[in-house]
């Protein structure tokens, strides 16, 4: 297990890690990692991403950035970005933002290179589209999101997921199944979708369900137009490391080509005071110091998972250990990350070539 060099500074470094010292530990590789899931907005805070991004090997990042943020974020980054739409969460008229105003954006973003649109079905988004007064809106197969699918069919464009959560939270934030349905539920409704529609979908977090290999072995199997990223890191680093190395590496081998690179790395000027208005951001991040950890920390850790024998305590405080069994864990304590040492090919595979093989064709030109 890494040692504590200090006490933990943060709860993105429990072992008061230095991460710009830690970066060339890994090994070199021979491709850049592509970063296919995450959401950059902010000027300042995007300069402290790439330095992050520059150090873990990062060499092109797919961005969930509103129109708003996608100069700035342009600025900063030039080609190593590249951007995903997504709905407006934070409308005036939120019925508008799932239709019409969903449509508006992407032929924003499409403007500043956008080839990707991501429709964002977590369960409690039902508590989301009921507040806006379209209680279905937010279910991955709703009319909706079903029109705004053949648009992106039409247009040429893929389409990213978001369908499940953590085991976890279905025992506990949505333990009333009456409200927020089962887990299995939702992924029989996304299989009608993927069946509708030829386009490739990317379903983020391994798919919703990283707990559940065989699972994901049979969805992989029925949908030949699914692919998975890896997003998430404390997600990913908790329930993948429960694996046994060899269902792992076996998993990852068996779908080399559909599995893909993600970090769902949350990057904001907002990490960058204590004073800022969001106290959600400020809470993960005050200061430039704290945001490179932030940042820094879920490169280290999937790497670490991905690339290596490292076993010990993940670095990155993960709560959903203290949410569901409050009397053992704390909200600062994390779980066991072990890591699978994938082979060569197939590690390429996940960092760069099965990006690069279905996005490249979208966004080239």
């Amino acid at each position: 297990m890494t040692s504590r060099v200090q006490p933990a500074i943060n709860a993105s470094n429990r072992f008061g890690l230095d991460y710009r010292s830690q970066a060339p530990e890994f090994q070199d590789l021979p491709i850049p990692i592509v970063d296919v899931h995450s959401h950059l907005s902010g000027e300042s805070a995007a300069k402290i991403y790439r330095r992050a991004a520059e150090l873990y090997g990062i060499g092109l990042t797919y961005s969930m950035t509103g129109p708003d943020s996608a100069p700035g974020v342009r600025k900063v980054l030039g080609d190593a970005v590249r951007f995903i739409v997504t709905p407006d969460f934070q409308p005036k008229d939120p019925r508008r933002a799932l239709t019409n105003g969903f449509v508006e954006r992407i032929h924003q973003l499409r403007a500043h290179g956008a080839r990707m649109v991501k429709f964002w079905a977590a369960p409690r988004g039902r508590d989301l589209a009921k507040k806006a007064g379209a209680p279905d809106a937010l279910n991955i197969d709703s009319q909706p999101y079903l029109n705004v699918m053949k648009l992106t069919e039409d247009l040429g464009m893929l389409a990213m997921v978001h369908v499940g959560d953590p085991d976890t939270w279905f025992a506990t934030k949505y333990a009333d199944a009456g409200r927020y349905g089962t887990k299995q539920e939702h992924y029989d409704r996304f299989e009608t979708v993927l069946d509708r529609f030829s386009m490739p979908f990317i379903a983020a977090h391994c798919g919703g369900w990283p707990e559940n290999l065989p699972f994901l072995d049979g969805m992989l199997e029925r949908h030949s137009n699914l692919y998975l990223d890896t997003s998430a890191a404390k997600w990913m680093v908790r329930e993948l490391s429960k694996h046994s190395t060899a269902d792992f590496v076996s998993f990852f081998t068996r779908w080399k080509g559909r599995l893909l690179f993600g970090s769902d790395i949350v990057v904001a000027d907002a990490h960058l005071s204590s004073a800022g208005e969001n106290e959600e951001m400020a809470s993960k991040a005050s200061g430039e110091s704290e945001a490179f950890d932030l940042y820094a920390s879920r490169y280290w850790a999937l790497r670490k998972l991905f690339e290596s024998s490292y076993d010990g305590e993940s670095p990155i405080a993960d709560p959903d250990l203290a949410m569901v069994n409050p009397d053992q864990f704390h909200a600062t304590d994390a779980p066991r990350l072990q890591g699978h040492q994938l082979p060569a090919d197939v590690l390429q595979s996940l960092y760069h070539d099965a990006a690069h093989e279905l996005l490249e064709p979208y966004y080239d030109g």
